[in-house]
């Protein structure tokens, strides 16, 4: 890449209209994805089936909101804080997809796991197709991140196989993916026509589309190498992309901002710098 290519984000007044749109939206995907996937997994704490299990779960929760704020602190390079981009923000300008904000099936560690799968696979392709972007902030944290999704996937892997090893087990990784699979999907889905620019200056590598044949054949890979059979789906109507979510994303919203609503904040505190 030629340094005169490159999206400066240490000058974001110097980038255009169409720069900051791109590398704004690119950023919000992920920084939200984390956010809210990470505040889901924290359903689990002490409820997970082992010691172990939970310690694990609870581990890939902090590093899912460690990466979430590594996203959000590029965002405030456009003059957002903290409260804007989390905990004044209005519900409906989330970008997450519906697979982080779904809740849990009711003490039923498969639905963990599979989502896990799903989700830590196309974080994995994804920030692959970061490691190229025309934006140097953003490819120079994407080693940081990948070193501790591949903890992510060895976790999923192992559970996956473990799961499966019985009839009972895969009935109930089967239903946790006929559940989750259409709403994996959404991963992968157009925030407008603000992708077209996202993939025409080299923010990423790899376009939706093709990130999402990637993710077919590696998902489709490993499941069905555990005898499960992977649904033939629709993306849902609700894609959360476009900040259309599920009724389940209000209620977790809700839940993550109690604390600040309670105290009366009107700023994000901070422990230290």
């Amino acid at each position: 890449m030629n340094s005169e290519d490159a999206i400066d984000l240490e000058a974001v007044e110097t980038l255009s209209e169409r720069e900051r749109a791109a590398v704004e939206t690119q950023l919000r995907r992920l920084a939200d994805d984390e956010l809210v996937i990470a505040e889901r997994y924290t359903d689990w704490q002490v409820r997970s089936p082992t010691l172990e299990s939970d310690i694990a779960l609870a581990n890939i929760a902090q590093d899912e909101l460690g990466h979430a704020r590594l996203w959000y602190e590029l965002l405030k390079r456009f003059g957002y804080d903290e409260t804007d981009l989390i905990w004044e923000r209005d519900p409906a300008d989330f970008r997450h997809s519906t697979l982080a904000e779904l809740p849990f099936e009711e003490g039923d560690w498969a639905d963990a796991i599979v989502r896990s799968t799903l989700y830590d696979v196309a974080e994995d392709i994804r920030l692959h197709a970061l490691e190229g972007s025309s934006a140097p902030a953003i490819r120079d944290r994407v080693g940081k991140v990948l070193d501790e999704e591949d903890y992510h996937l060895d976790h999923a892997d192992s559970w996956l196989e473990r799961l499966a090893a019985d009839e009972a087990g895969r009935s109930r990784l089967q239903a946790a993916l006929d559940r989750l699979y259409p709403h994996a999907l959404t991963l992968f889905e157009p925030a407008g026509d603000v992708e077209e620019d996202i993939d025409e200056l080299g923010v990423r590598t790899a376009t939706l589309s093709e990130m999402r044949e990637e993710w077919l054949t590696r998902v489709g890979g490993t499941l069905e190498g555990l005898g499960l059979d992977v649904p033939d789906a629709d993306v849902p109507e609700s894609a959360g992309r476009d900040g259309d979510h599920t009724d389940h994303w209000h209620a977790l919203h809700d839940e993550m901002t109690e604390t600040y609503d309670h105290l009366e904040r009107d700023y994000a505190s901070t422990i230290m710098s």
